[in-house]
């Protein structure tokens, strides 16, 4: 298991909290720029010192050890891999500076060749590779001495849409079969909620929220992490009341709306997405958002099932 309890200041900001990541779990560290999730990372791998506090795997304090005794494996977001090494080369650089014999090192740079669909490509140099490559070269680069430990940031972000969406469930599979224990780091949601066990959401370096993706986007535990998370439905006390709840801050989540039923309402918006249309429906003086199939056009009165009780109570 990995353990934090870690304390780093700078001038305007202050990252303090405690965490712990079991053995083989991949746990996803969301939040917005600025709030601690690189620096985080870079405190467990040993590139910046903690004021306080300390970092345990397995029972052992890697605190006092130098980067490359941790046993600890980094992808970093602009990959940098070495570009006057050949992709074969590159994946066993790690190999090499780790003294491990030369049959077991082929051994291994293979295995990662034919697992990340790289074979092809083992003579050459970076700079002939496209983007998605490059990311498998340097994953497979950062899993070749088998690390206890893999830190992941933003593994993705330098890669344009289509290719996140083709690489995502790639790293989503890889990450299963090694079976390491992985702290990643993004902004994006669908990532995080896609590649891990379980999510821990940092604002200005302070831990809100920790649990399963499910868990954390079903159940906020306040407005600003439901807002965060893409939450649209946020209702006030006074639109609460209105709607016959408590006069209290509410999330009334997706699956608590649906077209059809006893509520009267009048569609102030219809946001066209391509394979699903998006409804801003105006309901007791409330505006209430909802995702269909097919919609009504502007301005139509509808019908509305409102399952009030699936609202979450949400802290201010």
């Amino acid at each position: 298991m990995l353990e934090l309890s870690l304390e780093k200041a700078f001038p305007g900001f202050r990252l303090a909290l405690e965490l712990g990541v079991a053995e083989g779990e991949v746990l996803a560290l969301l939040g917005p720029s600025g709030s601690g999730k690189s620096t985080l990372l870079k405190l467990v791998a040993g590139l910046l010192a903690p004021d306080r506090g300390f970092i345990r795997f397995r029972g052992e304090d890697l605190t006092p050890l130098p980067p490359e005794r941790r046993g600890v494996g980094f992808l970093f977001q602009d990959y940098a891999l070495f570009p006057h090494l050949t992709v074969a080369e590159n994946i066993a650089f790690g190999l090499v500076e780790a003294r491990w014999p030369k049959v077991a090192r082929e051994a291994r740079v293979e295995e990662l060749l034919k697992r990340m669909e790289l074979t092809p490509h083992a003579r050459k140099r970076p700079q002939e590779l496209s983007g998605g490559e490059k990311q498998r070269v340097a994953l497979a680069r950062a899993l070749a001495p088998r690390p206890r430990l893999l830190l992941l940031d933003e593994p993705l972000g330098a890669l344009d849409l289509r290719l996140r969406e083709e690489l995502l469930f790639f790293l989503r599979r890889t990450l299963r079969e090694e079976g390491v224990t992985t702290l990643l780091v993004t902004h994006d949601q669908g990532e995080a909620f896609l590649l891990a066990h379980r999510v821990a959401l940092l604002r200005e370096g302070r831990l809100v929220q920790v649990g399963t993706p499910e868990e954390v986007y079903a159940r906020p535990k306040d407005a600003w992490t439901a807002r965060f998370l893409g939450h649209k439905n946020l209702l006030s006390p006074g639109e609460s009341a209105r709607l016959g709840l408590p006069p209290h801050l509410h999330l009334l989540p997706p699956k608590a709306m649906a077209l059809g039923g006893p509520w009267r309402g009048v569609v102030e918006e219809r946001l066209f997405f391509g394979g699903r249309v998006g409804l801003w429906v105006r309901v007791q003086g409330v505006r209430l958002y909802l995702e269909v199939q097919e919609g009504p056009p502007e301005g139509a009165e509808v019908g509305l099932h409102l399952d009030l009780a699936q609202a979450v109570t949400l802290e201010g």
